[in-house]
């Protein structure tokens, strides 16, 4: 084969030059040689396995057989195969896949199902075994009845919050088009997302179907749980199929096209399916643990909040009027600040607490838990600490009295420390924010000072001091593009729970040139709903700002110079956050939209948009450039018979396929 070809490259090439007949000569003893081992290794062996024949054969009809054997013209492995080959209808029990040199062994270990037709789906988990050579896209029939269901269906699955790909993800078809299938029995068929969340269905009968995807954590191959990633939809699919013709390009290498071809084949429909996948907020609401990493405060975690608050009650200690509450936004943390410090220094809370829970109906009751909750930092060990700390700087004293010089012999109470968040430069729509290790007692507003600099004069600024959550606080100015500013904060100005106060301290800023930011205007299309949110994204897909759209509208302001992207969510209720949604309450989540091309933006600069939400397909949407999820690598033939043809000086033509 290798001489035929060999001489095959050289008679395309002798027209050309009369110094070939050398190099003939020369070149088949080198093809002859490499064959009995030569160190040059001859030419490489670039066609992928064969199947020459399986037990049952391919497509056969009236199958009881639950033992697959495929077999093929050279000896082969396959790759992953638990997670790449798929087995439709699904199986409950994990089939048996392996390699067994020039043949696969598949044995399904669930019954056989009478009157149905099997798919086994390889994907590219076959290759050749000496030059990795993949087989391509295989999949093997065949059919318990008296045919063979040849139709399918196609499409994506994206992630409903940002239109990344799902990789991994079951995709499942029922004939039972009932919403309570979803929930009560396994797929019909099935088949998997790949790195692109593109999935196909195979061995599709002729009929009416609902088409859903599932993250299964349980091996049911039905929405069990509420922590599955699912996506539905409400379309009936019916599957068809057209004669149709493609345009096959034929490579010579990675840089050169041999040939193109029409190809006639069969098109089956719907092929461009897209499945908006999301996790529903946890409704399930228990008590997760108790934690006290600071013997100041202790945190309770749950499942899921609930606007009704446990009920706490002391049972070594006097639980009245004990606690300031720190809530998380969504209720399931709550964090219970100890007011007293003689129970601070209580290394265990013994308390009852009690609060709602979900039973095994899914309602909400009551339940009370008796919890001992014990200090990670206890008392000793930390007047161990206090002491080592006195030690320490009453020997400092000692030497600085020894040197003969002034110094307090009382040791300073500890400071407390805020974290002031307060930018070298600061934009005009931004504020500078405070945030207190310890919940605060008091607060003075008259000993927080903000001075902005006028012709080289500085004149009192109004400020404004506003309480975000229980320890986050936000100054509030009338930022002035190219004003210096300074904020000087008195000591004391700040009490926390326990008595600390902070030290004084001093900081300054500018407030930036407006001819340092771009503006972005957006002029909406396509879109079903006025309520919408525009999102500026960085490279990373970050949100870095946002505006409500207003009649058809969106306006962007102080934006820095860079490359920015778009992203798009109707809000249906209208709280301005993106909102998944409800399988038993048929809500889809928000939509989302992605503007298919990044923006620049420059100082000085006026950017303006228009954008039809609907001017491409929801998986073509998002830019390649932020999709976290890239498309593994396609296995291909490795072309190294081309590159040696290169380096020997002669042209290399692959093989009529």
């Amino acid at each position: 084969m290798f001489r035929n070809l060999l001489f095959h490259h050289i008679n395309r090439c002798y027209g050309r030059s009369l110094r070939l007949t050398t190099l003939i000569a020369t070149l088949t003893l080198t093809v002859s040689c490499a064959r009995m081992g030569q160190p040059d290794g001859g030419w490489y062996d670039e066609t992928p396995p064969r199947v020459i024949g399986a037990t049952p054969a391919e497509g056969a009809v009236g199958v009881n057989a639950k033992k697959i054997y495929i077999y093929f013209n050279e000896y082969v492995t396959i790759e992953n195969p638990t997670e790449k080959v798929v087995v439709s209808p699904p199986q409950l029990e994990m089939p048996e896949i392996k390699g067994q040199g020039k043949r696969i062994m598949v044995e399904l270990k669930d019954s056989l199902k009478p009157n149905t037709t099997y798919t086994i789906d390889f994907s590219d988990a076959i290759s050749d075994n000496n030059e990795s050579n993949p087989l391509g896209n295989f999949t093997y029939t065949f059919s318990t009845g008296d045919a063979v269901d040849t139709m399918e269906v196609a499409g994506y699955v994206m992630e409903a919050e940002n239109l990344e790909p799902v990789k991994g993800m079951l995709v499942g078809l029922y004939d039972n088009v009932s919403d309570t299938a979803f929930t009560s029995l396994p797929m019909l068929r099935v088949s998997r997302t790949d790195s692109r969340g593109r999935f196909v269905i195979r061995g599709i009968a002729p009929g009416n179907y609902r088409v859903y995807a599932l993250q299964d954590m349980d091996g049911d191959y039905k929405f069990s749980q509420k922590a599955e990633k699912i996506a539905f939809s409400h379309d009936i699919i019916v599957p068809s199929s057209k004669p149709d013709v493609r345009q096959d390009t034929i490579w010579t290498d990675s840089l050169h096209i041999r040939s193109i071809r029409p190809v006639n084949y069969t098109h089956f429909l719907p092929d461009d399916i897209v499945l908006k996948a999301f996790t529903e907020v946890q409704t399930d609401r228990y008590f997760l643990k108790a934690e006290r990493k600071e013997a100041d405060h202790f945190t309770l975690f749950f499942s899921a909040g609930s606007d009704t608050l446990p009920e706490i009650r002391g049972l070594n200690f006097d639980g009245h009027d004990a606690f300031l509450l720190e809530k998380s936004e969504k209720n399931d943390t709550l964090t219970y600040w100890l007011r007293d410090t003689a129970l601070v220094n209580q290394d265990t809370l013994r308390l009852s607490m009690r609060y709602l829970t979900t039973d095994t109906t899914g309602v909400l009751v009551q339940q009370t838990d008796t919890l001992d909750i014990l200090s990670k930092n206890p008392y000793a060990k930390r007047l161990k600490k206090q002491e080592k700390e006195r030690e320490d700087f009453m020997k400092k004293v000692e030497k600085a009295l020894k040197r003969g010089d002034k110094v307090d012999t009382v040791m300073p109470r500890e400071k407390m420390k805020p974290e002031v968040k307060a930018p070298a430069e600061l934009d005009p729509d931004r504020n500078i924010s405070f945030t207190f290790p310890v919940p605060l007692a008091r607060l003075d507003s008259n000993a927080v000072h903000l001075y902005a600099k006028h012709d080289s004069l500085w004149y009192r600024a109004p400020l404004q001091i506003r309480r975000r959550t229980l320890r986050d606080y936000e100054l509030l100015g009338e930022w002035r593009p190219e004003i210096e500013y300074s904020l000087e904060v008195d000591s004391a100005a700040f009490e926390d729970l326990y008595g600390k106060v902070n030290d004084k301290f001093k900081q300054g800023f500018k407030v930036k040139s407006l001819d340092d930011y771009s503006s972005l205007f957006v002029t909406l299309s396509g879109l079903k709903s006025s309520d919408a949110v525009v999102q500026l994204l960085d490279r990373s897909d970050n949100v870095v700002k946002q505006a409500k759209a207003e009649g058809g509208q969106a306006e962007i302001y102080f934006i820095r110079p860079d490359t920015y992207y778009l992203r798009l969510f109707v809000d249906t209720n209208g709280n301005g956050v993106w909102d998944t949604g409800d399988y038993a309450a048929g809500r889809q989540a928000e939509e989302v939209y992605y503007f298919p091309e990044a923006i620049e933006c420059r100082a000085k600069w006026d950017v303006s948009r228009t954008w039809n939400v609907n001017a491409r397909p929801f998986y073509a949407q998002k830019p390649g450039e932020i999709v976290k999820q890239k498309s593994d690598k396609k296995k291909t033939v490795k072309n190294r018979n081309a590159e040696r043809a290169k380096k020997l000086g002669i042209e290399y033509i692959p093989p009529t396929e």
